[in-house]
């Protein structure tokens, strides 16, 4: 089933906005449709229109946190196997422990991941796909 041709389609849902032109560049240029929202309900919406490839998601976000973002994803069949990156600044091990056991793929602290080695874990969980 594989299209090598094929897209694939990145959402980011982050509210940094120098945070979200870098990745946009990077990942435009690495080759990914490109598509953000800068808050949870806003990334709910487009999780449910666009049906992204892969999910990199931000825990501290307005208007509804990236747990709840993740749980709701999570809980609905069509969105269930969406591959979720968890990219945020909480490093503790309880919210890492929390952001796994409601279903993400991969955790990631910002300040401690180089956007190639995150490019590296989309290439990874996108080819499973």
């Amino acid at each position: 089933m594989s299209d090598s041709n094929k897209k694939f389609k990145i959402l980011m849902i982050d509210d940094d906005m120098f945070f979200r032109k870098i990745y946009r560049d990077q990942l435009t240029k690495a080759g990914f449709d490109f598509s953000e929202a800068i808050n949870g309900i806003e990334g709910m919406h487009k999780v449910e229109t666009e049906k992204p490839d892969l999910i990199l998601l931000d825990l501290m976000l307005p208007r509804k946190n990236g747990f709840e973002v993740l749980k709701e994803i999570k809980e609905k069949n069509e969105t269930r196997k969406i591959p979720i990156i968890i990219l945020s600044n909480l490093g503790q091990e309880a919210d890492i422990k929390e952001g796994m056991s409601l279903g993400a793929d991969t955790y990631l602290v910002k300040g401690e991941t180089k956007l190639s080695e995150v490019i590296e874990i989309i290439n990874k969980a996108l080819a499973k796909k």
